[in-house]
């Protein structure tokens, strides 16, 4: 069966409604960064509660999934290719921010339709 740009986007729309445990490594925000042509990702900390939400360290409330938030980042990381951004974060930076498989594999998903976006001109939406 010969696979359509259909079929594959329909088999990541399925695989992006599936429970996900966070990472209590903390969580990234990516965007393009255009005037630099990098790709960014700001890292957040916070604390896994016992109903596995993500929880602010300082102020001890859940973190919204959707809709702005306002804290300040631990650190800023960027790269000029998805690889050069995942070697900073993964190999370079100790400890690592990044503390599960599943988020290490997200992260280089997300990093490479940045580059992508970067690369065509195109709007960058973080999935």
């Amino acid at each position: 069966m010969s696979q359509t740009l259909e079929n594959l986007t329909a088999i990541d729309d399925k695989l992006s409604k599936r429970h996900i445990d966070l990472d209590p490594g903390g969580y990234f925000i990516i965007y393009v960064d255009r005037t630099t042509s990098s790709i960014c990702a700001k890292h957040f900390t916070n604390i896994i509660d016992d109903r596995g939400l993500a929880v602010d360290p300082e102020t001890g409330k859940p973190i919204p999934a959707r809709g702005k938030v306002e804290r300040t980042q631990c650190t800023l990381f960027s790269g000029r290719t998805a690889k050069e951004l995942c070697v900073k974060i993964l190999e370079e930076t100790r400890p690592s921010p990044v503390t599960m498989f599943d988020h290490a594999a997200y992260l280089g998903r997300e990093f490479v339709r940045a580059e992508i976006a970067l690369l065509n001109d195109r709007e960058y939406i973080q999935d």
